[in-house]
């Protein structure tokens, strides 16, 4: 496995606590039905693999996460929301432990750009899916995130960000290779797709520019930056003023681009 580049530090989840199957899983939506089974992949916090149980019950999902700890969080999202269809397992992507052909969906969400052979990755979610079932991966694409106005912080954030998730093991430009990724895993019938999230309401940056400003110097990332000397305390002060900076900014715009696939074993 790589190392994962974000950790789990409350700036992350305040981050990934906000997606939801609508605004993180448009494209499979139409592929859902009641009754189906599901491996969500990274499940992280949970609020996704709550979103999808609700839509494939009395379907039973199965969320997977690389650690206990990182398990513990969907745990307590599915616990919250009083949810009984969802089962919890350890595990590694590379290596899935389940049968051939277990599951109807197999879903992985900003995954992909953090493990160390993506292409493995695919090819043993395509050998848990039933044959006529669905793999569904998004992923975000960092080189292609775009915004306004143009500050010389946001492009040192965006260098340091390469640099840590590569050094890692990671791929962060996952969104773009997503369909070569599939072709290699030996996947033929593959339907690619793209979308974004864009942050530039005055609600929507002040939240977004805020948890980059605390994740830069708080969360994993800013750890693996200090220990690898990829950046100073002084670097990452001055790349999280530089996020307040975008926030405030009246005419303030980021968009984010993820590729998506829909394959079918």
């Amino acid at each position: 496995m790589a190392t994962y580049t974000h950790g789990h530090h409350e700036s992350v989840l305040r981050s990934h606590r906000w997606r939801t199957a609508e605004n993180s899983a448009a494209y499979l939506l139409p592929h859902l039905r009641p009754g189906m089974t599901l491996l969500d992949i990274g499940s992280g916090p949970g609020t996704i693999t709550a979103d999808l149980a609700r839509l494939v019950a009395p379907g039973r999902v199965t969320a997977l996460e690389a650690t206990p700890e990182a398990l513990a969080l969907t745990q307590a999202e599915i616990t919250s929301q009083g949810l009984h269809s969802v089962g919890f397992a350890v595990g590694d992507v590379h290596a899935l432990p389940y049968d051939d052909g277990t599951f109807d969906i197999v879903h992985a969400h900003q995954v992909l750009q953090h493990v160390a052979d993506p292409v493995r990755a695919l090819t043993e979610m395509r050998r848990v899916c039933k044959p006529q079932g669905i793999v569904a991966a998004r992923d975000s694409d960092y080189h292609g995130f775009t915004w306004w106005p143009l500050l010389p912080e946001l492009d040192e954030w965006m260098a340091l960000y390469q640099r840590v998730a590569r050094a890692n093991g990671g791929e962060p430009d996952a969104g773009r290779r997503l369909l070569s990724w599939a072709q290699q895993a030996g996947c033929t019938d593959v339907t690619p797709s793209a979308s974004a999230w864009c942050y530039a309401t005055p609600d929507d940056r002040d939240w977004w520019g805020r948890l980059w400003a605390d994740r830069v110097r708080q969360s994993a990332m800013a750890e693996q930056a200090l220990a690898s000397g990829a950046a100073t305390a002084a670097d990452l002060q001055r790349i999280s003023h530089g996020w307040l900076r975008w926030a405030q900014a009246p005419d303030g715009w980021l968009a984010i681009p993820h590729g998506e696939i829909i394959a079918r074993p």
